[in-house]
């Protein structure tokens, strides 16, 4: 099976083990971009703690769940959203104003839309959650 985007398979699979009402999943293949996105989970208290494995490949995340996904996708196409266009992201992607997070890369790395607009940097919307 040939995955193409890995930051919609690991959204995926914590969304789904989340809903079950599982405590951990594994995320496969591990990435930089997947480990970024899951820091900023963690940060944000979506997730408890993950931990990447080598396994010989590509490797993998364990990832403890904490219960707290509503929902979680990719953003597809990657938009490209200015520093004063978070705005129009957030109305579109989640439910309510603050109420959610979206997971942008910028020129200072992988960050929440909020951390991007009080740095004052634009970049591309990977991916939302709340």
């Amino acid at each position: 099976m040939t995955l193409t985007d890995p930051v919609a398979d690991a959204l995926s699979t914590i969304k789904n083990a989340d809903k079950l009402g599982k405590l951990e999943c594994t995320v496969e293949p591990a990435s930089n971009t997947v480990g970024n996105v899951l820091d900023v989970l963690h940060e944000q208290g979506y997730i408890e703690e993950f931990e990447r494995e080598e396994d010989g490949k590509a490797g993998k995340y364990h990832v403890e769940l904490a219960g707290q996904i509503n929902d979680c996708g990719p953003v597809k196409p990657r938009y490209s959203a200015k520093k004063d266009e978070y705005e129009k992201w957030e109305k579109r992607f989640l439910p309510g104003r603050d109420f959610g997070t979206l997971i942008v890369t910028t020129s200072h790395g992988v960050m929440t839309h909020y951390d991007a607009r009080s740095e004052g940097v634009g970049g591309q919307v990977l991916a939302y959650v709340y």
